[in-house]
């Protein structure tokens, strides 16, 4: 689908409007949330579908600094709000793409792709929250939920009464938990899941393709699937160290991204994802350091 391509669907779950980006929020698309109050609306990660028709709000509200999610902020001149955590990578792209941890070439093409395909011009404006700030929009609540390791300030948000949980990009896709920026965590992210685990609602919204999820119940079966390609990285990592190996071994054997995968992000994801996994499994006993920079199973 063509880079520019925008527009949106909007599906109605009580006073929340679920934004469905194109291509059902793929990246680069995303979904975003459009939530009326008596008093207040509140936009939640403009995306790239919002560019040609961004809806008025009183406040704009992003779970995270990355570009999928921040595109189209430019259409807005109300206060804009993120985790402290990630207020940086809101203020500038060059913070957003440094969290990346690309090589400098690298960084500096995708600094200009993020300015040029996703209109991100920084928002120096921007002020950061915490973990349970409350956005009262006049008969509803907005409540923030911190669910770090996507990246460090990652959140979700509670609306209530409507019992609507926005988990972000805890997104329930087969491609499983992304924890692979500078800022990124594993355990971080293991700890979120079971968070939103423990969070009972009526409706469920992810930021991509699998959309809105109605039901505390079908919600956790899935969750519990999309936790599950974590221990299938550990299952994958194990039986390749059946044999001594290095990271290099690990990073070109692929935990994350299919062979065909291309890009200047993939080796750095690799590395970052592999070393968490060793690091977890070492300190489990599972794994030993044989000799300086080599694994095997133990």
């Amino acid at each position: 689908m063509d880079a520019h391509t925008t527009g949106y669907t909007a599906v109605e779950y009580g006073r929340v409007g679920v934004l469905v980006g194109a291509d059902r929020g793929a990246y680069p698309y995303a979904n975003s949330l459009l939530v009326r109050g008596t008093e207040a609306a509140l936009v939640v990660d403009p995306s790239l579908s919002l560019l040609d028709d961004p809806p008025a709000a009183d406040l704009v509200v992003v779970s995270h600094a990355h570009e999928d999610h921040v595109a189209g902020l430019g259409g807005y001149d109300a206060p804009v709000r993120v985790h402290a955590r990630d207020l940086e990578g809101l203020r500038s792209p060059e913070a957003l793409v440094s969290a990346l941890g690309l090589a400098p070439e690298a960084a500096e093409a995708t600094t200009a792709k993020v300015r040029d395909r996703f209109r991100m011009h920084g928002r120096p404006d921007a002020s950061g929250f915490e973990d349970g700030a409350v956005f009262d929009l006049g008969g509803c609540t907005a409540t923030v939920v911190h669910l770090p390791g996507h990246t460090p300030g990652h959140c979700g948000l509670l609306i209530e009464p409507d019992g609507f949980l926005f988990v972000a990009d805890v997104d329930l896709t087969g491609f499983g938990p992304y924890y692979g920026d500078t800022g990124s965590s594993l355990t971080d992210f293991e700890a979120s899941m079971r968070r939103c685990r423990e969070i009972d609602a009526r409706w469920y919204g992810t930021s991509h393709q699998k959309g809105v999820v109605e039901g505390a119940g079908e919600f956790r079966r899935r969750l519990d699937a999309y936790a599950g390609v974590v221990r299938r990285r550990e299952g994958e990592l194990l039986a390749l160290l059946a044999e001594p190996r290095t990271l290099e071994d690990v990073v070109a054997h692929r935990l994350v991204y299919r062979p065909h995968v291309e890009g200047p992000h993939v080796d750095a994801v690799e590395r970052r994802t592999a070393v968490q996994h060793l690091e977890v499994l070492v300190g489990q006993g599972r794994v030993a350091e044989v000799e300086p920079g080599l694994f095997r199973a133990s």
